[in-house]
């Protein structure tokens, strides 16, 4: 098939962070819905990587290693994909690892904060067992708070327990934008900022280019074309290369799926142009 008419999503999400979908539901679904090229972007872990390239082989489907950090500027989050690094890279790994301990030891706390107010039969153990690694999040909470019938939905459970506000939240550990644009550029990454729109930070993005920020992720599912093109005029402006993604979680957004967006493979090519040259 001619590279003009094929399709990328390079933002997926699988069961080895906070996603309900597994490797093999991640290609199956790629396939179905016309993607022949995605990244596995998930939270500060790789380990989804190599079992979603292993299982893409039969259908064709490119994978390009990736993740998502999380960082946090003047406490505003603000999360950083990072695309081709070297995934196997021991320096790189050892501090996913320490970010997925401090992943645990967080939920740990939140538990903890949920008997204090008589909820007590939620363990650790059960909360881990959602994921495939130790990067595990407030969605395993939020969907064991629901099969406990402590809450009606999702969005309940993290309003009244679980988001900023609520009576079990524990602040994330996290990095700095320039630390995690500084990992992944170390590891020979791409940095992309994900999800402009919704991350808000326009004015810090000059700061963040200055720290090496490589792209933006401009396509992502349910906004206007006045959006795009605001933010491809910014890459347009900093000499960056643009992205996008469904942002696909399974189950865990019910707003998106994969291929919802299908970035043209003429943006992948620019990516990988980009990470060649590191």
């Amino acid at each position: 098939m001619s590279p003009s008419r094929l399709n990328a999503d390079l933002h997926i999400h699988t069961h080895f962070s906070d996603s309900s979908l597994s490797p093999q539901d991640v290609v199956t679904q790629a396939y179905q819905n016309d993607i022949h090229c995605l990244a596995i972007t998930d939270h500060d872990t790789v380990a989804g990587i190599a079992p979603t390239m292993e299982l893409a082989k039969e259908y064709d489907i490119e994978v390009i290693p990736a993740i998502e950090l999380s960082s946090c500027y003047h406490n505003k989050d603000i999360h950083i994909l990072g695309y081709g690094f070297d995934y196997e890279n021991i320096d790189i790994i050892e501090q996913f690892n320490v970010m997925q301990r401090e992943r645990v030891t967080r939920m740990a706390l939140m538990i903890e904060k949920l008997k204090a107010v008589g909820i007590d039969n939620i363990t650790l153990d059960e909360v881990r067992s959602l994921a495939c690694s130790d990067s595990v999040g407030r969605p395993h909470l939020a969907r064991i708070l629901k099969r406990k019938k402590w809450v009606k939905s999702l969005k309940e459970a993290f309003i009244r327990f679980l988001d900023e506000q609520g009576i079990a939240y524990v602040p994330k550990y996290k990095l700095s934008p320039k630390e995690a644009i500084d990992l992944i550029r170390k590891a020979n990454g791409v940095a992309v900022l994900a999800h402009p729109m919704i991350t808000r930070v326009d004015e810090l993005i000059p700061r963040f280019v200055e720290d090496g920020l490589d792209g933006l992720e401009v396509y992502y599912p349910n906004i206007s074309n006045t959006i795009i093109r605001h933010y491809t005029k910014i890459t347009q402006k900093y000499g960056m290369i643009l992205t996008g993604g469904s942002d696909a979680h399974g189950e865990g957004k019910d707003t998106t799926f994969i291929g919802k967006i299908k970035l043209p493979y003429e943006n992948v090519v620019q990516l990988k142009n980009r990470i060649s040259q590191r």
